[in-house]
């Protein structure tokens, strides 16, 4: 008897913003030969056409509510994952959404307490610990609790990775990682004791690292995954060395979801240039998290600005 072959993982490609260059890449991802290969591509867009280019609340809007529709087929079965192109934080802004970007919203949307944000490429992995905040607000954001929380969240997280066993280095606050308190204390007080009290757990950590010189480290193959302790400290190294191919995941989710590492891009919008590949290799992973398996059970809400729907 004929064994029948496995079944490809049905991905949700979102558009984002559909004044973006969301709608042109994600027609151009489903239709590369690579993702073909790997999975069956379900493009989600909005229902009508919006001007290029044009920042509106209604762009906005209609970008929150394809993700919706996605996350819904996903708790029916419909899909095994989702890659998501860019969405615009002003528009959400305007539409009265109350989000800053994809990782909030999802973890809202799907009742996850805590996630975080990887940008994984082959040269380089980075987690941050703090998002899209302020820098002046990241010193006080960053507590050792909140610290264990994402080293604990990203050592349960990398085996999804092929990563059993990752060596995870924590890059420092401070210039020169504080220098011993010379400029500044809160390596001494708030990311040592968190490396300590995670090495304890039995995670293998260490740092906090000199931020100018641990993600060459990482690069050179010392270190599997880095904690950057704000957004462009993390965000910065990984796009110099794999912008265009890095992916963005969010961590802890009950369903694989992955998005690009750029922005809706406005001012190309509507030329048909756009590049895919930053999505094409965000479909392929979120294709490889479908195949390995949801990371945890979880249960699904969709959030309108003022109410849960069940």
């Amino acid at each position: 008897m004929q064994k029948s072959l496995p079944s490809l993982p049905r991905i949700a490609i979102t558009t984002g913003d559909p004044a973006g260059i969301g709608p042109e890449i994600a027609e151009k991802a489903a239709a590369d030969a690579r993702v073909r290969i790997a999975c069956v591509p379900l493009i989600y867009g909005a229902d009508k056409a919006f001007a290029p280019g044009e920042l509106s609340a209604a762009a906005g809007q209609a970008a929150y509510e394809t993700i919706v529709r996605a996350l819904r087929d996903a708790r029916a079965g419909g899909v095994e994952a989702i890659a998501t192109a860019p969405i615009n934080k002003k528009a959400l802004a305007l539409a009265g959404l109350p989000w800053k970007g994809h990782t909030d919203m999802l973890a809202a949307l799907t009742n996850t307490r805590d996630v975080a944000m990887m940008f994984y490429a082959d040269k380089l992995c980075v987690v941050l610990a703090t998002i899209h905040i302020p820098l002046s607000d990241v010193p006080s954001a960053i507590t050792v609790e909140s610290l264990r929380a994402i080293i604990r969240l990203t050592a349960r997280e990398m085996p999804r990775f092929q990563m059993p066993h990752a060596r995870i280095a924590l890059a420092g606050l401070n210039p020169h990682a504080g220098e011993q308190g010379v400029i500044g204390h809160e390596e001494e007080h708030v990311l040592a004791p968190a490396v300590r009290l995670s090495r304890d757990e039995g995670i293998n950590i260490s740092g906090p690292w000199p931020g100018d010189t641990v993600f060459a480290r990482a690069v050179r193959g010392e270190f599997d995954v880095v904690i950057a302790c704000y957004h462009d400290q993390g965000l910065i190294p990984i796009k110099l060395v794999a912008f265009g191919e890095a992916v963005n995941v969010t961590l802890a989710l009950p369903i694989g979801r992955s998005s690009v590492d750029h922005g809706t891009a406005f001012d190309i919008a509507g030329r048909g240039i756009a590049n895919p590949e930053s999505l094409i290799q965000a479909v392929l992973l979120a294709a490889r998290l479908a195949a390995s398996g949801p990371a945890k059970a979880g249960h699904y809400v969709t959030r309108s600005p003022t109410s849960l729907v069940l």
